[in-house]
């Protein structure tokens, strides 16, 4: 079932403490293409942010639930209502995860966002926006 999950895989030539310092960090990289805000934070566990895009299209509530330095960052969202969709909180209970490692001088940067199946109404569209704010980091902005 983990293949059906939407994923994204990018190498970085920083180190996996610059990647996960620049990732642990939603407002260095879920932002810059629909309006977004993000309030809150994201340094410790049960760290609570807010993301909104598109003047209310997006509207969703992330807590960290994992930090491992330099290798993974959890977040699970706890919240949230996607205006352009029938069922409003599909994201509720979905988590979206970081994996980073170390090989040959890269390091590489393994993006799941669990639950998030081609069988839910947002697939298409939310894949498409990670698709785009996942490519700004594969463009070299960490």
């Amino acid at each position: 079932m983990a293949l059906n999950n939407y994923q994204y895989q990018t190498t970085s030539t920083k180190t996996a403490a610059e990647v996960y310092a620049f990732l642990l960090n939603p407002n260095n990289w879920w932002v810059g293409l629909y309006g977004e805000t993000i309030e809150g934070r994201s340094i410790a566990l049960n760290d609570e942010f807010v993301f909104k895009a598109g003047d209310g299209v997006h509207y969703s509530k992330q807590r960290l639930t994992e930090a491992v330095p330099h290798q993974k960052i959890e977040w699970l969202v706890t919240d949230s209502e996607l205006s352009f969709i029938e069922k409003k909180d599909e994201w509720t209970g979905t988590t979206i995860v970081f994996e980073i490692s170390e090989k040959d001088n890269q390091t590489a940067i393994l993006f799941t966002h669990q639950g998030l199946l081609p069988t839910i109404e947002c697939y298409e569209a939310c894949a498409g926006a990670w698709d785009q704010y996942l490519g700004k980091i594969s463009i070299g902005s960490i």
